[in-house]
């Protein structure tokens, strides 16, 4: 996606939109529609739309069926799942079948009788920057093709242009806040993920879940604490 929105307009713009939560039912209906129409023309079992948190997880903004919303909220507990990798490596992520992947152990227990199988994740974008995932799940087992990862990608597109066209006309309301603070405090966190994994010798998810983790249990932001990470070299909870 190719965005011309200038940084400094932008956050000024969200700002704005601090003050204005109750215009926030025209982006979030939007969004509905966006899922909805997901749904329809992958032929698909479901679809659902997260956004990131102050804290640098994902929540739940949008979905078309109890199943859809009982993965994006599984995955927001866990901080794992195709989802989450998707939006933290800003690339589509598959899974043949989500309730037996080893890669997101924690996904299958609670999703053992919840109608999800095969679960494909493109990144949304918002200035250039991942802020998102947009999901599509099938009810069994199932390979993505090529085609339709190349697809969803193209349609996560237009999440991103509904996300960006709200944000013009000052109309992202509740969503403002933290999509703000998630295009301030990128480069932090990028950085401080990049740490965790040289010093942990982690993958970037597991970089960045770790990072997550310590933020909600210090009950901080986590920009805040991956600026704290670069300045000292620790987290609050590492080993003593």
């Amino acid at each position: 996606m190719t965005t011309s929105i200038d940084a400094g307009a932008l956050a000024a713009s969200l700002r704005r939109l601090r003050d204005r939560p109750d215009d926030g039912a025209v982006l979030e209906s939007s969004l509905q529609k966006i899922v909805g129409a997901g749904a329809e023309l992958f032929g698909v079992s479901g679809c659902g739309l997260m956004l990131v948190d102050e804290q640098g997880g994902l929540r739940y903004v949008a979905s078309t069926d109890p199943s859809s919303r009982l993965l994006e909220e599984v995955q927001v507990a866990t901080g794992q799942g195709p989802c989450v990798t998707s939006f933290v490596r800003d690339e589509p992520i598959s899974s043949v079948d989500v309730r037996f992947d080893d890669r997101w152990p924690a996904l299958a227990g609670p999703l053992a009788d919840g109608g999800v199988g095969a679960v494909l994740g493109a990144p949304v974008h918002l200035l250039g920057a991942a802020v998102g995932s947009l999901d599509v799940y099938c009810d069994s087992a199932h390979r993505w093709s090529a085609d339709q990862r190349d697809a969803l990608t193209r349609y996560a597109d237009v999440a991103s242009a509904v996300i960006e066209t709200a944000v013009r006309a000052d109309r992202a309301g509740g969503l403002a806040e933290q999509l703000s603070y998630a295009l301030d405090h990128r480069v932090p966190i990028e950085r401080a993920t990049g740490y965790l994994m040289a010093r942990d010798h982690l993958d970037r998810p597991a970089a960045f879940e770790r990072l997550r983790r310590s933020a909600r249990a210090g009950g901080c932001r986590l920009g805040d604490l991956a600026a704290a990470l670069l300045r000292t070299g620790r987290l609050p909870d590492d080993p003593a």
